[in-house]
């Protein structure tokens, strides 16, 4: 089959950027047990993951093309597998710091590489969303897996969790090969665009009031995903009082429904218009929030640690069932966005939305971890109601220009 060699590769890539990106979670909670970090340091450990995204998205998109997609991809599997070694030997936050960075930046150019090979291995629309939606559906099932990777490699000392790293580099060294023997079928043109004509067009593209709304809204909501899911690992221990097996392992249940969530939106779009579809979903994710929140703000001092499935409380499985709503959420949006706009500007604008969702998955983060140390994990998770209300408010007013623009164009 044409280009087989090459598709594998992605599946492949995208399956082990999935682990290492939202393993951030998990580094945290680590960083805070083993480095006795606080909640507040320990939260820039996001920051080191998602700028480095936004920056080397913005500044080498429109020179990925002639450097090579393969090569970029090659290139950022060779960061990264000495950010993992590095990691394995230097055992310090410090340490972790540099190995989110070399993830970053890696992921940047992976994802990158791979929307741009997307729309050149497929021949039609179909097969275009086909392959799109089944590499991303791949990247949720890596998420999910690393919630179950990491603590399998749990133990009494303190350091074994490392060695989950020395699995990670296989797994990298695997795909490294199986791409470096790809042949990849496609003619890569020469662009005659500049850094400087660039950034003139992306900024131009950002002051477009449709465009300016959207980037705002994919900003809101990776900032309560992303809020939800880098804490969500030490939500559970301190909160709960689960161990540091159950607490990291329950998190995959957000993970699964996550997944779980997109599958369903795809089916129901058929049949109910995506703004309804999306005000609700946020409707019922602070719902959620506002029902289980109080009942977590008691002492949970006398509750002893929870080490097994069997005793964790109802509400451990309620949280993370957050996911099925907010799933529907980032694609529906970017659908929406992208078909409002001629396709000469798809690609500035995938630019966009990469350097705003990691902005609002860092500041996110870090706000969430800022008052988890001075609130309390309880409390610090009400924030996420303030962006699902603002969420709501730009949704509606997207709905509305979108509108706008077809009645023009008509």
């Amino acid at each position: 089959m044409k280009n087989l060699g090459i598709k594998i590769s992605i599946y492949l890539n995208y399956f082990v950027f999935a682990i290492l990106l939202n393993s951030v979670g998990i580094v945290i909670e680590k960083s805070i047990d083993v480095y006795k970090v606080t909640e507040s340091q320990a939260s820039v450990l996001e920051a080191f993951k998602d700028l480095p995204i936004a920056i080397v998205s913005f500044i080498i998109a429109s020179f990925l093309p002639r450097f090579g997609y393969k090569k970029a991809m090659l290139t950022a599997l060779a960061i990264v597998f000495v950010g993992c070694l590095y990691m394995v030997f230097g055992n310090t936050f410090f340490h972790t710091k540099v190995l989110f960075l070399s993830i970053g930046v890696s992921f940047a150019l992976i994802k990158l590489s791979v929307y741009s090979l997307i729309g050149i291995l497929t021949d039609s629309k179909k097969e275009h969303a086909s392959l799109m939606s089944s590499i991303e559906g791949f990247f949720m099932v890596g998420i999910a897996l690393a919630y179950f990777l990491f603590p399998a490699f749990y133990s009494s000392d303190e350091n074994s969790w490392l060695n989950v790293y020395y699995l990670l580099c296989g797994l990298i060294l695997i795909s490294f090969v199986f791409l470096l023997f790809s042949k990849v079928e496609y003619e890569v043109e020469a662009i005659g665009s500049s850094l400087k004509d660039d950034l003139k067009e992306s900024v131009k593209l950002m002051v477009v009031p449709l465009v300016l709304i959207f980037i705002i809204s994919a900003f809101l909501f990776v900032m309560i995903e992303q809020g939800i899911m880098t804490w969500l690992p030490t939500f559970n221990k301190k909160i709960f009082n689960f161990n540091s097996v159950l607490s990291v392992q329950m998190a995959s249940i957000l993970a699964l429904s996550l997944a779980l969530g997109r599958f369903i939106a795809g089916f129901l779009t058929k049949y109910i218009n995506w703004v309804v579809l999306v005000v609700v979903c946020v409707v019922i994710s602070g719902s959620i929030l506002i029902y289980i929140l109080p009942q977590l703000q008691g002492d949970i001092e006398s509750v002893g640690e929870i080490t097994s499935l069997s005793e964790v409380p109802t509400l451990g499985f309620i949280l993370p069932l957050i996911g099925l709503f907010i799933a529907p959420i980032y694609p529906l949006l970017n659908s929406t966005v992208l078909s409002s706009l001629p396709k000469s500007l798809h690609s500035p604008m995938s630019g966009l939305i990469i350097i705003f969702s990691a902005l609002g998955g860092t500041i996110g983060s870090r706000i969430v971890g800022e008052l988890f140390e001075s609130i309390g994990g309880a409390s610090a998770f009400y924030f996420l109601l303030i962006p699902m209300g603002l969420l709501i408010i730009f949704v509606l007013l997207i709905d509305r220009m979108s509108k706008k623009q077809v009645v023009a164009k008509s």
